[in-house]
């Protein structure tokens, strides 16, 4: 239950209790947790440089503030004998108000997010303080008592300060502070005073706050790297820095996978590195799937998370974009509709998609590792990204009835194509095992024709887009008039004409309206029956999307093609002889039906064969031995 915050008096020092949820997770920090503990300086060295970064930004239109002449900059100082370390910053400041709200409380569904990942055994706190809302909260990881003085960059706000020892409440009260920014005093416990020490605070920055665009100073000594990593020349970075960079902006403790390093003039002015991460999604407690890129405009931070600068279907992408062609005093709310944008969009996209391909032709293996993880989004952007299209098809891949379990490439496939093949052939299924099982396959394999095999919800919505690769169609191989290059044994039938017919009336009557017709197929060799669609038939890939996502739809009549030479349909044409109205004839001719739609990832309902299963595997032990 929530303890209601009464309202202090601005005079003297006052005593507010926490928020329940605040004093849960300060009992968690301050007593449970101990690994890692170096972190509340990043946490500290972040919140500063948000600060700095909000100060900078007012600025832009805005000189009528408190010190505006003042470095923005953090200094960090540590005194042995007292134990204590104090973090500065000249940004925003807070007012009594501000340090109550910022400080006092917390947003609810962070605090219960933690404290619920706590519960849970998480061990890696490294990886979630700062997730979820939290981060100031770490210094009691090493500190007994924080306090935070601070002055607002308002000129006529007043300074105030804040207390806490961890317990049940804080004391709020005024303040003497002549400068504009926060100051933070920590005094550590006995079991974190190796933190009182410069070279160690030294080396926690290096580690984990190294980029950091504001200056931070230990004894008058800049620390962190003179120049941002993503204005420095690519020539002059170090190999080694990229993943620890990425670590730092991301907080996710693996590697990305490829960096982009972009410095130009032309087009456009742009200073960016962009990041694809290893896995889809990062880190065992925010199941975090899209990326974050950081928007600068001449060093100036004017997004936190922008995203106009890719297409939608690029949103897995970490990273720093920074343009001096920004116009400085451009809203956060314009941003999107500034020209300069297109144009830092169109050349962030022609270089990536150049990246994946060199990727692709030069470590398959590793670009088998990103097709895997982000080859979903790929297809997303062949669905609805017009006008960029053309270049993704590049980066798809597929399994094909000719690779095994290898990837294939759209120029693979056409390298590959038989005399006279003029169209790209695919099958629809539910798995990569059923689509290698599909009866659609038989013809074309006759003909060692190679056909994509595609297993995903994805592939049936990419398909509404893809339509054709260097004028080839797509072409579905259950269509019913499918005509096909090459040549092939024809199959011998052992039924007469007048038996086939009976046996086709009798499936027909059967399945009733859930088929247009049923026919002899013309092109089966080793499958029983097939389902095929007219050339009217209506989008079954968005029929097929519809299904697998679980909304309801109806499964559209197809066409029934039976093969005269198989095994099974003999016997079934021979029963239909002997006794029309053979119930055994009529199961089967149920589960082949279902068999088709089974294949396709289509069946609105496998569970209901289960029953017919049973009455068939019946009548099949009923038989004797003997015949």
């Amino acid at each position: 239950m929530t303890t209601e915050q009464e309202t202090p008096t601005a005079s003297t020092p006052t005593s507010v209790p926490f928020r329940a949820e605040v004093r849960q997770l300060l009992d968690i920090l301050a007593r449970s947790l101990y690994t890692d503990r170096e972190i509340f300086l990043r946490e500290l060295i972040s919140n500063a440089s948000d600060a700095l970064s909000r100060m900078q930004f007012e600025m832009l239109t805005n000189r009528e503030v408190q010190d505006p002449d003042a470095e923005l900059a953090i200094w960090i100082s540590a005194d042995t004998e007292a134990r204590t370390v104090t973090i500065k910053d000249t940004g925003i400041g807070m007012t009594r108000e501000e340090l109550i709200e910022n400080l006092g409380t917390i947003a609810q569904s962070g605090a219960r997010a933690f404290l619920q990942q706590a519960r849970e055994g998480q061990h890696d706190t490294s990886n979630i303080i700062g997730q979820f809302g939290v981060g100031f909260y770490s210094v009691f990881m090493v500190a007994d008592r924080v306090t935070v003085t601070s002055r607002s960059y308002q000129p006529e706000a007043e300074a105030a300060q804040w207390e806490a020892t961890g317990d049940d409440t804080f004391l709020i009260g005024p303040a003497e502070q002549a400068t504009r920014g926060t100051t933070i005093v920590l005094h550590l416990k006995e079991d974190a005073a190796e933190f009182a020490n410069t070279w160690r605070l030294e080396q926690t920055i290096k580690r984990h706050s190294d980029f950091v665009s504001f200056p931070i100073y230990i004894e008058e000594r800049r620390v962190n790297q003179q120049q941002a990593l993503w204005r420095r020349p690519p020539r002059e970075v170090e190999a080694d820095q990229y993943p620890t960079f990425y670590k730092q902006l991301t907080l996710d403790m693996d590697e990305p996978l490829l960096h982009i390093h972009l410095s130009t003039d032309v087009p456009v002015d742009l200073h960016a590195i962009l990041f694809v991460p290893t896995h889809r999604e990062r880190g065992l407690i925010e199941r975090r799937v899209e990326g974050k890129i950081k928007l600068y405009s001449r060093k100036v931070l004017i997004q936190e998370d922008s995203k106009n600068l890719l297409p939608n279907h690029f949103r897995f992408i970490e990273g720093v974009v920074d343009s001096e062609d920004l116009p400085l005093n451009v809203s956060r709310e314009s941003v999107q509709s500034n020209p300069v944008m297109q144009r830092i969009s169109k050349t962030l996209s022609s270089r990536l998609i150049r990246e994946l391909s060199d990727l692709a032709e030069k470590d398959a293996e590793k670009y088998k590792v990103f097709w895997n993880e982000f080859g979903v989004f790929i297809k997303e952007g062949i669905a609805t990204d017009f006008t960029g299209r053309n270049d993704l098809l590049k980066l798809l891949r597929f399994h094909t009835t000719h690779a095994g379990d290898e990837l294939t490439a759209l120029a693979d496939y056409k390298s590959r194509m038989i005399d006279g093949q003029e169209e790209i052939y695919y099958v629809t299924a539910s798995d990569l095992e059923a689509a290698r099982r599909s009866p659609h396959l038989d013809p074309l394999l006759a003909r060692n024709i190679e056909v994509v095999l595609f297993t995903d919800v994805m592939d049936s919505f990419m398909l509404t887009g893809l339509r054709e690769y260097e004028g080839m169609k797509f072409r579905n191989i259950d269509d019913a008039n499918l005509e096909l290059p090459g040549t092939a044994d024809a199959a011998e039938s052992s039924i007469s004409d007048d038996d086939f017919e009976r046996l086709r009336e009798r499936f027909a009557t059967t399945l009733g309206d859930r088929v247009q017709e049923v026919r002899a197929s013309k092109v089966l060799r080793n499958s029983p029956s097939r389902l095929v669609s007219a050339e009217d038939a209506p989008g079954r890939e968005m029929q097929r999307v519809q299904q697998l996502l679980g909304r309801e739809t109806t499964v559209t009549p197809r066409i029934l093609e039976l093969n005269r030479a198989h095994p099974l349909i003999a016997h079934l044409a021979q029963r239909v002889v002997n006794n029309a109205d053979d119930p055994i004839v009529i199961a089967c001719a149920e589960q082949l039906y279902d068999n088709a739609l089974l294949l396709e990832g289509v069946h609105p309902n496998p569970a209901a064969m289960v029953p017919r299963i049973y009455e068939l595997l019946e009548a099949v032990a009923k038989r004797p031995e003997t015949e």
